[in-house]
């Protein structure tokens, strides 16, 4: 008897699953062939390379480098070249439709205001274009067949003093896309506590916001972000690691933090393959999302920065298929989970799951069964 549990699902199988993505930047997922148009038509020279592929390889080799200054001369370039209304469009249209193009149903996209205020927009400005860019894509997503929601996630910089401003505009904006707020930026240095006054603020109106925190530092970055700051999410989480003890027989100790973010279902926004650029993991067998999934923290994949990272959710799905074995149950698993995270209301959450994942699941399921059964019945034939 065939088990339903050995459903590893192939490249396109994938690709078509529903997938659901809360930890992407807007500004470290540009096209190259409109980075280099952009910069054209804004007169910005200060591009490494002006072939679209060359710059796309560029873009990966310099994250990939380890070295932290080229690594952030990446978003330097990125944000050059968004900073009119026009560009700001282009770009949230096209992460929409990419994204889309990807089996990404319901996506949170996260951006900094503040960087894109060189040319003159307010902050407003820059909001309601990246909104219109989203709506905009969502369109063009439908025209090719594909379906997606985007939502926005305000980011301050936490290096910064601007973060009571721009949990204000988050909330301004709250029924006109942007679903909640974020702080990025160097953890070591800049602890989120820094930032009380947003997050007490956002409390009082009801929002939602996440925080990034354990991903370059440790657990007192998580232990601030929870239960200083009161975050609803983790963007990474991965350092919870450093609260798990494995044993030589196997056996896993959880220590009161790790207990309290899985006894809390604090979600944790993964991004496996930026954590091995970043040094947070050295393999994907090495990447804590293996024992996490293993012991049901509520674990979700995202992509962080895919021109950088040179990926997409499909790929990093790949690749933990490949390192670990997960079949369709388990992409089901991490998509019910980032949706059931999402923050958006629950009734609308509860129909993307049942109405749009749990139906994709099956009919992937139902295509793995009867390939099963046609392979078992081809191979019964000639042997007989």
């Amino acid at each position: 008897m065939m088990s339903p549990t050995l459903n590893v699902p192939g490249q396109d199988q994938i690709r078509r699953a529903p997938k659901v993505l809360l930890h992407d930047h807007l500004d470290g997922g540009l096209r190259p062939g409109t980075i280099v148009d952009l910069a054209a038509a804004n007169g910005y020279e200060g591009l490494p390379e002006s072939e679209p592929d060359k710059l796309g390889i560029w873009f990966r080799e310099a994250a990939d480098s380890g070295s932290l200054e080229r690594y952030l001369e990446t978003f330097a370039h990125t944000c050059a070249v968004m900073q009119t209304r026009d560009a700001l469009v282009r770009v949230a249209a096209e992460c929409a439709e990419d994204l889309a193009a990807d089996g990404v149903v319901y996506a949170e996209i996260r951006y900094a205001p503040e960087q894109h205020l060189e040319a003159g927009l307010s902050l407003e400005q820059v909001v309601e274009a990246v909104n219109e860019g989203f709506r905009e894509g969502e369109h063009r997503a439908r025209q090719d067949g594909n379906r997606i929601r985007v939502g926005a996630l305000l980011t301050a910089m936490r290096h910064a003093a601007r973060s009571l401003e721009i949990a204000e505009l988050a909330n301004r904006y709250r029924e006109q896309g942007v679903v909640g707020f974020d702080i990025a930026g160097a953890e070591a240095g800049f602890p989120p506590t820094r930032h009380l006054d947003a997050f007490e603020y956002l409390k009082r109106e009801n929002n939602h916001f996440t925080i990034h925190a354990g991903e370059a530092f440790g657990l007192p970055s998580i232990w601030q972000a929870i239960q200083w700051c009161g975050a609803d999410r983790l963007g990474h989480g991965v350092r919870i690691i450093d609260d798990i003890e494995v044993a030589e027989d196997g056996s896993v100790k959880l220590g009161r933090l790790a207990s309290y973010v899985r006894d809390k279902r604090i979600p944790l926004e993964l991004c496996p393959t930026s954590n091995l650029q970043t040094g947070a993991a050295a393999s994907y067998a090495e990447h804590p999302i293996g024992l996490l999934r293993r012991l049901h923290f509520r674990a979700t994949v995202n992509t962080d920065n895919r021109l950088m990272s040179g990926t997409s959710m499909s790929q990093e799905f790949e690749k933990l298929t490949e390192t670990f074995g997960y079949t369709l149950d388990d992409m089901q698993w991490f998509t019910v989970n980032a949706m059931k995270s999402a923050f958006i209301p629950f009734d609308e959450r509860l129909a993307m799951i049942s109405d749009v994942i749990k139906p994709g699941y099956a009919e992937l399921k139902s295509e793995w069964l009867f390939e099963q059964t046609a392979a078992t019945s081809v191979s019964t034939s000639v042997a007989g």
